[in-house]
């Protein structure tokens, strides 16, 4: 999908942050409704810095609740063995039936670092460069067991097939992996990986490794400059541009009529923030601005972070996705029944296995 305007469909995910929330119902009621509207994922964030619950667990309890929509928790790398963190995300694709996704990132800061006690924090460059080594040996982990490796053949005693267990032997900056993994392949191949790309080190890792890039921009220029330049450095990467998803995220807060974006936001368009660019103002002129944004070419969709998430929710889907749909620019109906089906990403083939092989 190339995100222009007659050429695909735009792209909606919304953040299910419930800042003291500690009721996984909540949690549950919120991505029933994000799915009603057909959202193609919703994210819910983690920090070590902050009290609050798990964001893998949160949503391996939204899993059983929901049938379609795409799951995005945010799991850290900077105090995490990567492979823990890749049989948790293939766990989580094992319990929604193909609909994981895993954000990335960094812990940046002494008091996260405390809370381990193994080392101090490091700057961002090498944090963010130990988050791409472990999307890639994750990804490499993902592969080791191939599709039919469990046999579970009772009459022979044999339960796995050795000839589709491949070891990994990864040796990376602060860890070392030999694999294979422990649980069987995801049912999407990888999980999808979805990195923060606003700033440069994380950017990096984006093109190299994830799926969705999120970018936190004001204006269409900004963010239509960050997705030109990481559609060009996936492609030096040896990736096709078109295998990499770039949504812009927005803060959002939808209480104020079905039009009157606040003056400042240049007719309904974001203002920056201290806290990103936030747009303030109705779901109708939400609607203009995700259609204008996408009949621009300026990016393939957008990820809205409700300000007040119960509220601004519903208006999002009962409102903006409404407007969306009713010109075309939005599916009315999941097509399919995996994340990446919903972001009309291919299932990887295994790299393990040999040409012509079953992937």
């Amino acid at each position: 999908m190339s995100g222009r305007y007659g050429r695909g469909l735009v792209h909606l995910a919304a953040a299910l942050d419930q800042p003291g929330v500690l009721d996984g119902a909540a949690y549950a009621e919120l991505a029933r409704l994000a799915e009603r509207g057909g959202l193609d994922f919703v994210t819910l964030d983690d920090a070590f810095a902050r009290p609050g619950p798990d964001a893998l667990g949160v949503l391996c309890r939204v899993a059983p609740a929901t049938r379609r929509i795409g799951l995005v928790p945010t799991v850290t790398t900077a105090h995490t063995e990567p492979f823990r963190v890749q049989a948790a995300m293939a766990t989580l694709d094992w319990v929604s039936r193909g609909r994981a996704g895993w954000r990335i990132d960094v812990s940046t800061t002494e008091a996260e670092a405390r809370l381990f006690g193994r080392r101090p924090v490091a700057p961002a460059e090498p944090l963010w460069q130990e988050a791409g080594e472990c999307a890639d040996v994750a990804a490499r982990l993902w592969d080791s067991r191939a599709d039919g490796a469990e046999i579970r053949d009772a009459a022979t005693g044999r339960f796995l097939d050795r000839d589709r267990l491949h070891r990994v032997d990864f040796t990376g900056t602060a860890s070392s992996v030999r694999g294979p993994s422990t649980v069987p392949r995801p049912p999407q191949g990888h999980p999808v990986r979805v990195v923060d790309a606003t700033d440069g080190h994380a950017r990096t890792v984006a093109a190299r490794y994830a799926d969705v890039a999120l970018v936190r921009a004001a204006a269409p220029a900004q963010a239509a400059g960050v997705r030109d330049e990481l559609r060009e450095q996936a492609r030096s990467y040896g990736r096709h541009p078109d295998s990499l998803r770039v949504l812009v995220s927005l803060r959002v807060d939808l209480g104020a009529g079905e039009h009157a974006a606040e003056p400042g936001h240049g007719g309904g368009g974001p203002r920056p923030t201290a806290r990103g660019p936030l747009y303030r103002g109705g779901p109708v002129d939400l609607a203009e601005l995700v259609a204008a944004w996408h009949a621009d070419g300026v990016t393939d969709g957008f990820h809205l972070v409700p300000v007040e998430p119960r509220r601004d929710l519903e208006r999002l889907v009962n409102g903006t996705v409404v407007l969306l749909q009713h010109r075309g620019l939005f599916r009315t109906f999941y097509p399919g029944s995996t994340l990446r089906e919903h972001l009309g990403l291919a299932r990887p083939a295994n790299r393990y296995a040999p040409t012509g092989g079953t992937p």
